[in-house]
């Protein structure tokens, strides 16, 4: 007889599970969580608290970048520690004032595009899947004839990071790629954030995000079709945000 049959009470629920990968329908033992089901929490909770800890992977995310043929800078924002970066949100959305000397120097001549990789909630996220996704939209931005910024990889950086160095380096638009606030089924969800014309102070009506890009959610290819189209209607219209809409005619501002 199989023991785990006899001790665990399935839930009537259980053909959900196909369809999500959320915990439901977990089943009891008694009055109990199953075991099996309660060290897979504990394990996507670690998996979960270590995604927030992460620290990008700059000299690989720097390699990746010369093999494509892409300049960038590597910054620091106002946050001194990850502890800090945590604790006060706003520290995170300014650079760090050797940053900011740094691209006032670069004097750029502008450009349609700046990329930002941002560690966000979850470096592992950019660390996975940031480069797959910038490798599918570069061929996009060269048939499309867009100019690119120097790439900005942006360690202790949250969304609005990529207003400062979009304006700082004159671009039309930005496209922030950077890791979401981890789930316990999801440590490595990738998010991407268009503005147009970036500058310091924009809040979210001005943004549009795209989310849970990885195998497991929103695939590549198809994140890279959505950035690509967005980018090129952002431009057509001179906008961004709640009145920027997707080909199905729904507000997709964040």
């Amino acid at each position: 007889m199989d023991i785990q049959k006899t001790i665990v009470q399935s839930d009537p629920w259980s053909e959900l599970k196909t369809f999500t990968a959320a915990r439901i329908a977990l089943g009891r033992t008694g009055t109990a969580e199953p075991l099996q089901s309660l060290l897979a929490f504990r394990l996507a909770h670690a998996n979960a608290r270590d995604a927030v800890y992460a620290v990008l992977d700059q000299p690989v995310l720097l390699q990746e970048l010369q093999s494509l043929q892409l300049a960038a800078f590597t910054f620091t924002t106002q946050a001194a520690s990850r502890s800090e970066y945590l604790q006060y949100p706003d520290k995170g959305r300014r650079l760090h004032a050797t940053a900011i000397t740094q691209l006032h120097e670069f004097n750029s001549t502008g450009y349609d595009v700046c990329v930002v990789l941002a560690d966000g909630l979850s470096a592992t996220a950019i660390n996975r899947h940031a480069m797959p996704v910038l490798k599918l939209l570069l061929p996009l931005f060269q048939s499309a004839r867009l100019s690119v910024a120097p790439v900005c990889i942006v360690q202790e950086g949250r969304v609005a990071i990529g207003d400062e160095c979009g304006h700082l380096l004159k671009a039309k638009l930005v496209v922030v790629l950077i890791g979401e606030r981890p789930g316990l089924s999801s440590p490595d969800s990738l998010g991407a954030y268009l503005t147009y014309r970036p500058a310091p102070g924009l809040t979210d009506e001005s943004r549009n995000c795209i989310s849970n890009i990885r195998p497991e959610g929103l695939q590549y290819q198809a994140a890279a079709e959505k950035i690509f189209f967005l980018i090129n209607e952002s431009l057509r219209l001179q906008l961004s945000g709640v009145g920027l809409k997707d080909n199905g005619g729904l507000s997709i501002g964040y």
